[in-house]
């Protein structure tokens, strides 16, 4: 065959293989997600599936829903002092800094070099004259490389850091809004642990007073030592509720200072004992809440990461074209060095590739590929667990709301039949026995009513983060 034969194969063949696609195309991994949510609070607010496009921008202040300075405040220090938060910012300065390594690659590198030596040669002859000779040589010289990117393996990693950075955006969003809605959920906690330890100071003084009752009528002799150690031992267990609620408020409190980046020791909130009115809860298309939650986005962006590693892996199986240059100046006297008689260059192409290595390249387009299923996986997944979280918290909130209206009634209804139990008994109708039965269903009404208020708004709080943030509407609920 002649040497244009051979040069028109050549020229074909990297035609061909050029033509080839080392990358897959990447496609978003899909899964049948259904127009609207089973637990909507309202049917009205449904609509139609839309195909969503995730990102990681985060409504701005969700929280103010809640119309609560004070968790205003500690969220704005969260923000500022969170380690978590900080962590995850660091995390996405490297992975930028990664996509800038990779970039690089894409350019030329260009290098510069100055040497100065001195060298001695050769030695004595048999005769025992020298044959020594002593050399000097300076050299000055610029040098390039440029691996041509032939088969995509430098464009498939800076798609896959790219990518990655993206994720680590979408990471760093989906901290700050977890942060936000532990900070949330904590402060809520907070302020119901500051409600039970007032309501049971009130019971104290009211047991107090009970107790003292039950002596004054036992020194009348219309009441037995025993209604007088009932009425003590009521008194005694609360007053243990009380202390349990008053270390929960402690911890509570310690728990908000980590999160907002403080020592307990340098953290104080005062005591309001007020819980917030929770938002009213409209129904969610699923499609925004794809739009919405950053945390689907990161793992929607790591996918894509994946599916350019397979066009990295792939690559490997293709030779690597380098074009190197060479030049400069090099000669044994120091000021004749920039002159034409020293100067020096070279430059040409160089061609690699891997004749044989035992499968490790089919292993790693293989290992390639199974990343790639997983991070499918993992993007499914993470998708059916986050409408799961809204409907949870959707069927969630409305009970709790109902469970509220009926608690109410329930705490009303105690304390009706407590003030007719103690004029009963004032009376002399009942023992004391009935008393401290209507006395204690008042007070376990009202910590039931105090904790369902608690669990509506951590329903109402988990429902904002699955939504990541804001469903759009400023009005909110009765407390």
């Amino acid at each position: 065959m002649s040497r244009k034969r051979w040069k028109a194969l050549l020229l074909v063949s990297a035609a061909l293989l050029t033509a080839c696609s080392i990358q897959p195309p990447y496609e978003r991994p899909t899964l049948p997600v259904p127009a609207a949510y089973k637990q909507a609070a309202s049917a009205s607010d449904g609509g139609v599936w839309q195909p969503a496009q995730p990102g990681g921008a985060v409504p701005d202040a969700w929280w103010t829903l809640y119309g609560d300075s004070t968790l205003n405040a500690l969220q704005q220090q969260a923000a500022a002092g969170n380690q978590n938060i900080a962590l995850s910012v660091a995390r996405l300065r490297a992975a930028q800094a990664a996509l800038a390594g990779s970039s690089a690659g894409q350019w030329p590198t260009l290098g510069a070099s100055a040497s100065s030596g001195r060298a001695r040669s050769g030695g004595t002859a048999a005769d025992g004259s020298s044959s020594a000779r002593v050399s000097t040589s300076h050299a000055l010289g610029l040098n390039a490389s440029w691996e041509l990117d032939l088969w995509g393996r430098v464009a498939a990693s800076v798609d896959a850091a790219r990518a990655s950075a993206q994720a680590s955006a979408d990471d760093l969003a989906a901290m700050r809004l977890s942060v936000q809605a532990t900070v949330a959920q904590t402060y809520f906690a907070l302020r119901a642990a500051e409600l039970q330890t007032q309501l049971l100071g009130e019971t104290l003084a009211a047991y107090q007073r009970s107790w003292a009752l039950t002596r004054n009528r036992q020194k009348a002799g219309v009441a037995s030592a025993a209604d007088v150690a009932q009425a003590e031992a009521q008194y005694k267990s609360t007053q243990v509720q009380r202390l349990e609620a008053e270390t929960s408020r402690a911890q509570l409190e310690h728990a908000l200072a980590a999160l907002v980046g403080q020592a307990p020791a340098a953290f104080n909130l005062p005591v309001t004992a007020t819980l917030p009115a929770p938002p009213v809860v409209p129904a969610q298309l699923p499609s925004q809440l794809l739009e919405r939650r950053p945390d689907i986005a990161a793992t929607e962006r790591r996918v894509a990461a994946a599916n350019a590693q397979i066009g990295v892996a792939r690559a490997a199986f293709f030779p690597a074209l380098t074009l190197s240059g060479t030049a400069g100046y090099r000669g044994a006297e120091l000021s004749g060095l920039l002159s034409a008689p020293s100067l020096f260059w070279s430059l040409g192409p160089a061609l690699a590739v891997s004749l044989f290595d035992g499968g490790a390249r089919s292993a790693a387009v293989e290992a390639a590929r199974a990343a790639n299923e997983q991070a499918a996986a993992s993007y499914r997944q993470t998708v059916l667990t986050a409408l799961q979280e809204v409907e949870d918290n959707l069927a969630a909130a409305a009970a709790l709301a109902q469970e509220q209206q009926w608690q109410t009634e329930a705490v009303a209804a105690a304390q009706r039949a407590l003030d007719v139990v103690g004029n009963q008994y004032r009376a002399g109708t009942v023992g004391y026995l009935n008393v401290l039965s209507a006395q204690t269903t008042v007070l376990a009404a009202q910590r039931s009513l105090i904790d369902v208020r608690n669990r509506r708004l951590a329903a109402v709080n988990a429902l904002l983060k699955n939504v990541a943030g804001d469903w759009g509407l400023a009005g909110t609920g009765a407390g």
